[in-house]
């Protein structure tokens, strides 16, 4: 057999199985039953452990400095001399610290990672007391009695991706006072019709065109692998403007939210105020403790916490005018696992009430 009929064979049976292994995913997507099995949480909890375990991520959340001064001045307003505090996912102890040095009469810091050894060195060579490090996940702490405040920074990119809902609610339910306080509790998640700049704007294969040479028949073999439509970013430069006025689609309180109740679909529209082409929808959050106190991070807004990425949901090439709706459903399996959000896109002028123009699905 001449090499170059092996080497095609090779790639078919590589393709074959490409698509096979996406099918697979997707009958599994479609089941929910069968995703504690596949993707339990103890695979993210290890992950979690090792990730969070190396100086390179805690440098760039020490260095955010709005996240920074958002938490140093939350905790001065809101924990009061005296209170017993959990501390979910200390790292570095940086939070705990802030808390002591309050005069918060006891801390508990829970980490899992081996961090936690550092956190306890630094604590002792900054003079901090009252601080407890305890080296354990979340869900095997227990006290015998309530604590007044949960503590936490357990947000990710797209906000519930670091099973902030699971853990802070599971502390809520056991460990939290009755009237106590979760710092934040109070958090908006966005997804906006975004214009990227020309210079960053990297469109689907299927619409280019190089000097002539056409790529429009590769539409017909759209990849099925959902992370193949998610963008990361964190470049303020990186995102011309949204569309429309932003307005959350999604607005929970830790207080009182139950993962149950979250909704596995949002339907939202923006009309556009500003005309340009459709490149996807920045998904964001913003979270506040304060009418004047407030993190967000918005790839326009120049005050952002940058560690935190913000992601775009790619769509097909569109150009709206100004006065065009944009429709929009967002369908979730799970809000911590961002390889389950769909998304479909519809476009209707005004006035609203007319069919919808086109319309296309993405993330499957």
């Amino acid at each position: 057999m001449s090499s170059s009929r092996l080497q095609r064979l090779t790639i078919g049976a590589f393709s074959l199985f490409r698509r096979l292994l996406g099918r697979a995913e997707a009958w599994v997507r479609a089941r929910p039953a069968l995703q504690p099995w596949l993707y339990g949480q103890e695979e993210y909890r290890e992950f979690n452990g090792w990730y969070f375990g190396h100086y390179g991520e805690h440098e760039k959340m020490l260095a955010d400095r709005p996240r920074m001064d958002f938490y140093h001045a939350a905790i001065a307003r809101h924990i009061q001399p005296g209170d017993r505090v959990i501390d979910l996912g200390t790292g570095t102890g940086i939070l705990a610290a802030f808390a002591s040095r309050r005069g918060a009469g006891q801390v508990y810091a829970l980490d899992h990672s081996a961090i936690i050894q550092d956190a306890r060195n630094l604590a002792a060579q900054n003079g901090i007391e009252r601080v407890e490090f305890i080296a354990t996940h979340s869900t095997e702490f227990t006290l015998p009695e309530p604590v007044d405040v949960i503590l936490h920074e357990q947000m990710g990119d797209w906000l519930f991706d670091e099973e902030m809902i699971v853990n802070v609610c599971d502390l809520r339910d056991r460990l939290l006072k009755p009237g106590g306080t979760i710092l934040p509790s109070r958090f908006e998640l966005y997804c906006e019709p975004a214009k990227v700049r020309d210079e960053r704007h990297v469109p689907f294969v299927w619409e280019l065109e190089v000097h002539g040479f056409d790529y429009s028949s590769l539409e017909a073999n759209r990849p099925q692998e959902p992370g193949y439509y998610h963008v990361r970013g964190g470049d303020l430069g990186a995102i011309d403007y949204f569309l429309g006025v932003p307005e959350p689609v999604l607005t929970v309180d830790l207080l009182t939210l139950r993962e149950a109740d979250l909704p596995k679909e949002v339907s939202f529209t923006r009309t556009v105020t500003r005309a340009g082409r459709l490149d996807g929808y920045a998904v964001y959050f913003r979270t506040w403790t304060d009418a004047d106190l407030s993190l967000t991070t918005s790839p326009v807004d120049p005050g952002r916490a940058p560690h935190w990425g913000f992601r775009v949901l790619r769509t097909d090439r569109e150009d709206f005018k100004v006065g065009d709706v944009i429709e929009a459903r967002l369908t979730v399996g799970r809000w911590s696992r961002p390889d389950t959000w769909r998304w479909t896109q519809l476009k209707r002028p005004v006035p609203a009430g007319e069919p919808a123009a086109s319309g296309k699905s993405y993330g499957s």
